[in-house]
């Protein structure tokens, strides 16, 4: 059972601007496609015909706009030497802010991003169903203001590496803010240092911002959303700076180390600094973690994990070499053990499972094709990795900020898809019938789904 209309979007991997069409296959599934321009083939919004349930658009409408965000005051590692005072300037955040959005009359779905891309020398144009700067769809009175996601990116990536789940989620009745980390994106990557210090300011930072422009009456977001019920995405990097947020404090051993800004700096965000705890951000009400690094880099020790009380759903492919997997992401499920969390592995997948949006056309076209693999998997298909990954943080969004206790249908299954029985027979499942919620038969296998309790290891 679904809440969302799934019929409420047309087929987006059906061209209807070219009349001569083609027919291809791809694991067994038919598909049409046809001869569009990058605009039709870069698109964030397709929903592939075995995508589980929740993959689906919802009924919102969406509206999309670009804010820069300014923090006075923050330390500049770039320019903080080794031994000295550390210097101060103002970080500017370049975010994305997609929300239910109110189209006029006869106005259809639809927009475009001018993304940078991996190749920084290359912009992709990418097609959603966001329009630019339509107006908000206030959330009625009896519901609340809209729950907040922010979305992290890794290093580097840009504001629209996760556009898919922006989207999807905005669709679903969410305020979803992406932002570009300065220094850490694809044209403006600095030194590590920076991201391993700014990641979780960053993140506490936008959430304050969007909090303050729900407050602000000539805000656009003036009384749309609810920061004191708030979820984060973290990618990667992005990961790395969510589990510290939520409450995975960082080891003493890698503050001094190498890799770190000077003077010690990173302990503002170590387990063992007595002020750690309390800069922490409690309206944070769960955590999504795409391949969080760090874990086999000595970041954390089993220890410092667990400190973290957040629900938290981790997401990881079992053949990822940048984040780690059994050392890696697994370890740090395992090792949060004050908190209720899952874990979604992407079997045989690498460091880029579900997030990133498929290779952009641009990128493919191009002579030598760099950065390409930046967004690809040697062996999962991009766009059902995507809608696999928004079926479950629909889910897990839905349940920990709206309260939907019906969204555990899809959360709560049997651990392997596949090993999971499949037995319907005329509509009705037979006492044997296990299989995963939302997947069609055959469609869970290549995914495992795990459960930890608050205090199970």
């Amino acid at each position: 059972m679904t809440r969302f209309n799934l019929l409420h979007r047309k087929p987006l991997f059906i061209s209807t601007a070219v009349t001569v069409a083609k027919t291809l296959t791809f694991a067994g599934v038919l598909f049409m496609s046809s001869a569009p321009s990058n605009a039709q083939v870069n698109r964030i919004d397709i929903i592939r015909p075995d995508a589980p349930s929740l993959a689906a658009y919802g009924d919102y409408d969406i509206g999309v706009r670009t804010l820069t965000l300014v923090d006075p005051g923050r330390v500049d590692i770039l320019n903080t030497q080794a031994g000295a005072e550390a210097a101060i300037y103002d970080r500017k955040l370049t975010v994305e802010v997609w929300y239910p959005g109110k189209l006029e009359t006869g106005q259809s779905r639809g927009g475009e991003y001018q993304a940078i891309t991996r190749n920084p020398e290359i912009i992709a144009t990418l097609s959603g169903q966001a329009v630019r700067d339509t107006a908000p769809d206030t959330p009625a009175a009896a519901k609340g203001a809209f729950p907040l996601v922010v979305i992290s990116h890794g290093y580097p990536g840009n504001r629209y590496l996760l556009s898919h789940l922006g989207e999807n989620l905005a669709s679903k009745g969410f305020v979803v803010v992406s932002i570009d980390h300065a220094d850490s994106t694809y044209d403006d990557m600095q030194a590590f240092s920076s991201t391993l210090y700014n990641r979780p300011l960053d993140q506490r930072f936008v959430i304050e911002s969007m909090a303050e422009l729900s407050a602000d009456t000539n805000s656009f977001l003036a009384g749309m959303l609810d920061a004191n019920n708030t979820g984060v995405v973290g990618y990667s990097m992005g990961g790395y700076g969510l589990v510290n947020n939520l409450g995975g404090g960082y080891s003493d051993e890698v503050v001094p180390s190498y890799m770190a800004p000077p003077n010690e700096l990173l302990a503002l965000h170590a387990a063992s600094n007595p002020e750690y705890r309390s800069n922490l951000d409690s309206r944070i009400k769960a955590g999504f973690a795409i391949a969080p690094w760090g874990m086999e880099r000595g970041v954390w020790r089993e220890q410092d994990l667990a400190g973290i009380e957040v629900p938290t759903f981790y997401l990881a492919g079992d053949a990822d070499t940048v984040s780690g997997y059994e050392n890696g992401v697994r370890a740090m499920y395992k090792a949060a053990v004050n908190s209720d969390r899952y874990l979604l592995t992407y079997k045989n997948a690498g460091h880029n499972a579900g997030a990133p949006y498929p290779a952009p056309r641009e990128i493919l076209d191009s002579a030598t094709g760099e950065g390409a693999d930046h967004y690809t998997d040697p062996v999962w298909d991009n766009v059902r990795m995507n809608n696999v990954m928004d079926h479950f943080a629909t889910a897990y969004f839905n349940f920990h900020l709206k309260g939907d206790m019906s969204m555990l249908e899809f959360l709560d299954v049997y651990p392997d898809g596949a090993e999971a029985t499949y037995s319907v027979t005329d509509g009705v499942p037979s006492k044997a019938h296990n299989y995963w919620p939302g997947f069609a038969e055959g469609s869970a296998v290549g995914f495992k789904l795990e459960k930890l309790e608050r205090g199970q290891r």
